[in-house]
């Protein structure tokens, strides 16, 4: 049944994407941000059961946690705006290479042959993903999808982190999944409206209420989190093999890219993705 979930998950996660810039095409980034993470929110109210008695020290973990998801989903809805959905879904894919070299830096885990293999294969995959024969024109968008690539890989570098704080929280044994979502989502819907309020950012809740696509991503957010936390419940679901099935999501945001967006050079992602999901496969093998 975890297996079940996990793959619900990543379809999930993968449509959340599509969903996305979707949403994107009606409504602001920053207002797109502010209302889906607010209503979020308010789905998971009625879930998250008792989310008192979290000691002080968990507590300003986990709005350090909220924090860095409120700037990630920012870099992340900037870059899904302005580039192609299956290129986001592949480079989404490095967050594992940044969990590995997190976990080695900061959790002092041992980096094995197995993950050496892997970083190469994952890094190797990225790295082609920007390979373009020449030509003798010079593309003047290069500087602009530049810094797109960089606010992508910011957002997967983040989330790569949020894993680690997850990690670490959940170790403490003194917060529970419920409590932890049910917080870091209430700082997140905070932090976003201070940053409505300081750049004075214009948000038509009535237009983006009508946006169906923010509703969408809006629920999905919640029931996939749901499955993931219920597969991590469990007694025999494993770590690596959950960490394999998620990467569902990618195949999923490039189908989506070229059947619903018509994008080019879906087949040349899709390789850059095989590349880095078998990174993947090897380090799982290991752990």
């Amino acid at each position: 049944m975890w297996i079940v979930l996990v793959l619900i998950y990543g379809i999930l996660k993968g449509v959340r994407d599509i969903a996305k810039k979707k949403a994107l095409t009606l409504n602001g980034v920053v207002e797109v941000l502010f209302v889906y993470t607010a209503l979020a929110f308010i789905f998971t109210v009625p879930t998250s059961g008792h989310v008192g008695g979290v000691p002080t020290k968990e507590l300003l973990l986990i709005a350090f946690k909220a924090f860095i998801i409120f700037v990630a989903f920012l870099c992340s809805f900037y870059a899904i705006e302005k580039m192609p959905v299956s290129l986001y879904g592949v480079i989404d894919l490095s967050r594992m290479m940044f969990a590995m070299i997190l976990g080695v830096f900061v959790l002092k885990e041992m980096l094995g042959m197995y993950q050496i293999i892997a970083l190469i294969l994952i890094a190797g995959g990225l790295l082609l993903l920007k390979y373009k024969p020449k030509s003798g024109r010079e593309d003047k968008s290069e500087n602009v999808a530049g810094f797109i690539y960089i606010l992508a890989f910011i957002s997967t570098f983040l989330n790569a982190v949020s894993g680690m704080l997850d990690k670490i929280l959940m170790r403490t044994g003194n917060v529970s999944s419920g409590q932890l979502q049910f917080w870091y989502m209430l700082f997140m819907v905070i932090y976003y409206g201070i940053y409505v309020l300081i750049t004075r950012t214009k948000v038509n809740f009535k237009s983006v209420l009508k946006n169906p696509y923010v509703w969408l991503i809006s629920i999905l957010f919640v029931v996939a989190d749901r499955c993931l936390f219920m597969a991590n419940g469990y007694a025999d679901s494993r770590v690596t093999v959950m960490t394999l099935l998620k990467q569902v999501c990618c195949i999923v945001t490039i189908a989506g890219g070229k059947f619903i967006f018509k994008e080019k050079d879906t087949l040349k992602r899709f390789i850059c993705a095989m590349i880095i999901i078998a990174g993947i496969v090897v380090a799982s093998i290991a752990g």
